[in-house]
């Protein structure tokens, strides 16, 4: 299984998100970009194509509990981006106190596997105000990090946390091709070797843990269900578990990708 149909033309697709990127935050009237850096492939690709804007670039790299691994990828990253171009900053903020903190707030007796879920979307939630409150006092846009699986096939974000941005410019971009951008633009083989991961739970899982279908089967998945296909005996086991995981998350998280459901008072009502 694989998602990947065709040859990207890579150098025309990034200065073509690029282009964009700085007509977008011209048009704006703002100086640059705030973007979180978390080790990941994603973050990489993005604050990269941010980079090449010529704007101010401010990296924030955000630990919460996160292992040395992500943080020493997130930093040879930005180490390499301030390398080649004067516009790119860093920030480190350390947001471990403030997530133990709230911790402890809770009700003591709270636990199990809903409590450990919500606690990995309060990280993402702490960043997202994190990077706005940078965004804000520098007159930056926030630029999101997902890619077109996480943002339109499975939903894999947090809503109101890296869901949270002002501008997408990888969300058009499968995984697979993600990389194949990150390649181009140099990004460190640490970072392109590594397995996916949210960064959300304090260890190495990875997204294919955690969804149980890797990006390539995930792609594989999205262009078949877009064709109208559904699990058949026409496939095999594991295509029909890779559909079905497909289309559960789809159908769970579709709440993320549209907009907030709105109720329409009749105009009889407000008479």
């Amino acid at each position: 299984m694989s998602g990947k149909f065709k040859i990207m033309k890579t150098q025309e697709v990034i200065n073509y998100i690029v282009s964009w990127l700085k007509d977008y935050a011209n048009k704006a009237k703002v100086e640059g970009f705030v973007v979180g850096v978390s080790g990941g492939i994603d973050s990489a690709v993005t604050s990269a194509l941010c980079a090449r804007t010529g704007l101010k670039v401010l990296c924030l790299e955000m630990p919460i509990h996160q292992p040395t691994s992500q943080v020493s990828r997130a930093w040879e990253h930005i180490e390499r981006l301030q390398s080649r171009y004067t516009n790119v900053q860093a920030v480190s903020v350390n947001l471990t106190p403030l997530f133990d903190q709230f911790i402890s707030m809770l009700p003591q007796q709270t636990h199990g596997f809903e409590h450990e879920r919500a606690l990995v979307n309060t990280r993402a939630r702490l960043r997202m105000t994190t990077l706005y409150y940078y965004g804000q006092l520098h007159s930056r846009l926030v630029a999101g990090t997902g890619n077109k699986i996480e943002d339109f096939g499975v939903g894999f974000y947090t809503k109101y946390g890296d869901g949270g941005v002002d501008v997408s410019p990888i969300a058009d971009l499968l995984k697979t091709e993600v990389f194949e951008i990150g390649k181009e633009l140099r990004v460190p083989e640490s970072i392109l070797i590594a397995k996916p991961t949210d960064g959300l739970w304090g260890d190495d899982r990875s997204d294919e843990d955690q969804i149980g279908a890797s990006y390539p089967e995930l792609e594989w998945a999205m262009a078949e269900v877009e064709n109208g296909v559904q699990p058949s005996e026409n496939y095999s086991a594991r295509q029909n578990e890779v559909l079905e995981i497909y289309l559960r998350m789809n159908k769970a998280n579709k709440h993320k990708m549209i907009a907030i459901p709105v109720c329409k008072i009749p105009q009889e009502l407000k008479v």
